[in-house]
This record gives structure tokens, C-alpha cells and sequence, in this order.
């Protein structure tokens, strides 16, 4: 062998046999199972609490810690992968304080106010969580009622919403109801009757701002093309859907179609500067609420036309 000078000779390179040895697998590796080790631990932590009951729920039923951990990480894949969520003008949600987030209601099923609520926990600066005023019926549903008081859902009334919002709560209604989610595939993304104007009345009375909402996506997957009446009654529901797939492929059918979404936040409609006697005037609420109803049918219009397809 020829002789080797420097720092080469007292550290000899690897011989054809031999590799080098990696050292930052055995540091990625400790890091790994570090990561595993805390993620394990927090979750014990997470099922000690819910086994002991050492966790809080709010007056309504709202569980902050399991809305987090658990109800928003099985949306979380639905609204990312599935519908493809595209949010638009978060910032304009105010970072504190109390507002209404009023939005157009479609699509069968009310998943529209599920994904609208993702969006907002995930997307907001501030870290936000939005409270969806629901039907009487969301209530009466085993399981689904169970559910929707953790997730913050609480009935859709004006003493309710006055509440929330006095505690400086984000609060989301969607004054179409069953209208806008049972009408026929024909009448899509037209907004029906905005009720008699109570959501504006109470935001009056807060002096919340009001930020208008307009989802596009939803509309597409259930296309209603007919109601049987006759098993609506039977079930108590408000319609019953008939759609290409439904009921006729049974439980498949009630699959939704993966269309492609959009929600966009419009900016917010203040109400701070009225008098306190303004939540009972009738042709102030009307105004307000014709406004608040046009902005979202121009904004849905818009997004309509800047849409490349129902599914990309």
C-alpha cells in the first residue's frame, strides 16, 4: 500500500465492503419516536379526560376540546380532499368580538354550514370558531343532536343568537332553511325567502356586523330532481329527495358527489351605528336583509361565472 499523508492517514475511508455510517438516521429516528411518544401521551392525556369527565362543555352544550381533537379531524378530510375547499375573504371575519355570518343553504343535505365551519376554524388568523344556528329538526335526531351541541350548533332563535353574540361569539345562520336546501336541482343558486329579517333584528340589537357568506359547490352534489311528498310525511321530514341516485342505489346512493367548492366571506355590513330602536323597525330590516341577500346572490353569480367546472 502507498503511503497516505494527513489527516486522510489517521482517518481511513471506507473499504469496498464497508458503507458509512448514517448518523442522522439515528438522530431522525430518535426524533420520530420522540414525536410518536408525545402524540401517544396526548392521546391518553385526551382519553383520560373524556373517561373521567374532567373536560368543560359551555351552556349549550359546546365542547371546545373535542371539536378540536376528534369532530374537526373527521371533516377535516371531507373538506380538503373530497369537496377541495377554496376559502376566500377570511380576513374579512373580524378578529374579535361578536358578528353574524349569514350564507345561502343548498344541497339536500345542510353539509354546506359543516364545511363553512371548517373553513373558518382553519383559515381564520385568529383561530375563530363559528356557532351555526340550526332547525328544530337537528334536534330531535338521535346521535346528530348528540353531535351538533359539541360541535357549538344551537337552535335557531333569536334568544340564542342574542346570547352568543353578546359573549362576543361568531355566529352562522342561514336564513334560506329548508327552502334552500330542499329546493329542486332546476332552481340552483337561487336564493329563495330570507325569512321575515330576524337575523338582522338581533344583530341590531348586539351591534354585530353582519358578513355575508356565499358557498358555491354545494348545489351539485344531490341534485334534487324530484320530492316524494307522500314519505316525507310518512318520516316527518320536510321533503323527501329523489335524486339520479337516490334511493334507487340504496345506500351508495346517498353518497355525495365530489364536486369542487367555493366559499367566499363578503366584507361586513355594520350595524353598530343605529339606534337601539332600530331592531324594530320593520322597513329598516327589510332594506338591510334585501342588501345582505343581494350581495350574496352577486357574489354567488360571480363565482359562478369564474368557474372552470363543476368538479376541477
Amino acid at each position: 500500500p502507498l503511503p497516505v499523508r494527513g489527516a486522510a492517514a489517521q482517518d481511513p475511508a471506507p473499504g469496498p465492503d464497508e458503507s458509512p455510517e448514517p448518523r442522522s438516521a439515528v438522530g431522525d429516528g430518535g426524533d420520530r419516536d420522540e414525536g410518536l411518544e408525545r402524540r401517544l401521551a396526548a392521546g391518553l392525556s385526551f382519553l383520560r379526560r373524556r373517561l373521567t369527565g374532567d373536560y368543560e362543555v359551555d351552556d349549550f352544550g359546546y365542547d371546545a376540546e373535542l371539536t378540536d381533537q376528534v369532530l374537526m379531524s373527521l371533516l377535516r378530510p371531507v373538506y380538503e380532499k373530497y369537496f377541495r375547499v377554496e376559502v376566500k375573504g377570511v380576513e374579512n371575519i373580524p378578529a374579535e368580538g361578536g358578528a353574524l355570518i349569514v350564507a345561502n343553504h343548498s344541497g339536500t343535505l345542510p353539509l354546506d354550514g359543516l364545511m363553512m365551519q371548517v373553513a373558518v376554524h382553519d383559515h381564520h388568523p385568529a383561530d375563530r370558531h363559528l356557532r351555526l344556528l340550526a332547525a328544530d329538526l337537528v334536534f330531535v335526531l338521535p346521535v346528530v343532536n348528540e353531535l351538533a351541541r359539541k360541535l357549538g350548533h344551537t337552535l335557531a332563535c333569536a334568544e340564542d343568537a342574542e346570547r352568543l353574540l353578546a359573549q362576543g361569539e361568531l355566529v352562522g345562520v342561514m336564513p334560506e332553511g329548508f327552502k334552500g336546501i330542499g329546493k329542486p336541482f332546476g332552481e340552483r343558486y337561487k336564493l329563495q325567502r330570507f325569512g321575515r329579517g330576524g337575523f338582522v333584528s338581533t344583530a341590531l340589537r348586539q351591534g354585530a356586523p353582519i358578513v355575508p357568506c356565499s358557498i358555491v359547490g354545494a348545489e351539485e352534489i344531490y341534485p334534487m330532481i324530484g320530492n316524494s311528498k307522500t314519505l316525507a310525511r310518512l318520516l316527518g321530514f320536510p321533503y323527501f329527495p329523489l335524486t339520479p341516485t337516490f334511493p334507487w342505489l340504496g345506500p351508495l346512493g346517498a353518497v355525495p358527489l365530489p364536486t369542487k367548492w367555493t366559499i367566499q366571506f363578503g366584507e361586513p355590513i355594520p350595524t353598530d351605528g343605529y339606534a337601539p330602536e332600530a331592531a324594530e323597525d320593520p322597513v329598516l330590516m327589510f332594506n338591510l336583509t334585501d342588501q345582505v341577500r343581494e350581495q350574496i346572490q352577486h357574489t354567488l353569480y360571480k363565482l359562478l361565472v369564474q368557474r372552470r367546472s363543476v368538479f376541477f
